[in-house]
Order: C-alpha cells, then sequence, then structure tokens
C-alpha cells in the first residue's frame, strides 16, 4: 500500500532539473509522477520512478542529495468532487495532509493522486474505511 518516493534537493540554478532527468534517462529509470517545489535558495524534487533503488544510488553518485519517503498513492474518479471525498474523509478523522500531487491517466477515467501524511498508518485507515482504492506501488510504478 506505500509507495516509494524518493527526494531530490536541488540548487536554484539553472540547468540542475535538466541534470537529474538525464542522469535518469542513461541509467534507463523512468519517470512515473513528479512533484517541484522552491524556496529562495533550493528545490525539492519529489519522483515516483520504476525503480527507486537505481535513481538514488546514480544520482547520489552524482553528487546530489537523496532521500526516500513513503508515500500513498490512491485512484480517484476523475470528476469535480473527487478529491473532495478523499480530504473530506482526512477532515473528519483528523489526519493531516502535508503535501500531494495528482496526475490523469491517459484514459481520463480516473486519476491518480499522492499523498504524504504526517501519520502515514493512520491515513491508510482512514483511506480504507472511506472505501477508497489504495495502490500499491507495482500498479505506480507500471504505469
Amino acid at each position: 500500500m506505500k509507495v516509494e518516493q524518493i527526494t531530490v534537493f536541488l540548487e536554484n540554478q539553472s540547468g540542475r532539473l535538466a541534470d537529474v532527468a538525464s542522469i535518469l534517462a542513461a541509467a534507463g529509470v523512468n519517470i512515473r509522477a513528479l512533484s517541484l517545489a522552491d524556496s529562495a535558495d533550493f528545490g525539492i524534487l519529489r519522483l515516483i520512478v520504476n525503480d527507486a533503488e537505481k535513481a538514488s544510488q546514480v544520482l547520489k553518485a552524482q553528487g546530489f542529495t537523496v532521500a526516500k519517503t513513503e508515500v500513498v498513492g490512491v485512484e480517484v474518479p476523475d470528476r469535480p468532487g473527487g478529491l473532495a471525498e478523499i480530504l473530506n474523509a482526512m477532515k473528519a478523522n483528523r489526519v493531516n495532509v502535508e503535501y500531494m500531487y495528482a496526475f490523469v491517466h491517459k484514459s481520463a477515467v480516473n486519476a491518480t493522486i499522492i499523498f504524504r501524511f504526517d501519520d502515514l498508518e493512520k491515513g491508510i485507515a482512514c483511506l480504507q474505511q472511506a472505501g477508497i482504492k489504495i495502490l500499491q506501488g507495482e500498479d505506480i510504478y507500471s504505469i
């Protein structure tokens, strides 16, 4: 039920994101989802890839600071209110969403949302109780 995500800390310099993408491409690592946030001095790149261990190794070998984090991926119907239903379930159970990012599948029938909760186990239990489809890592890695 948990998905392995890698986080890469990037200097706010032109070309650093391209460097990461090129390193992963050369290693045969496929990016399945990503999120990029920035501050004045650095960026935080969060990635779901098909091989987190390999991605972490090749990026560290090139001098990047990399961390692994467990997140949860859910599938939600791609329609108005789909996200609200999940967030209302979290609210009712006092589960804090630290961050999230989403993408729509090619079919546009469903969307995938990646969540990081302050209490991962409580978040998973809340999703299960609400009947929300939780994706396995393999489901996301193979998209």
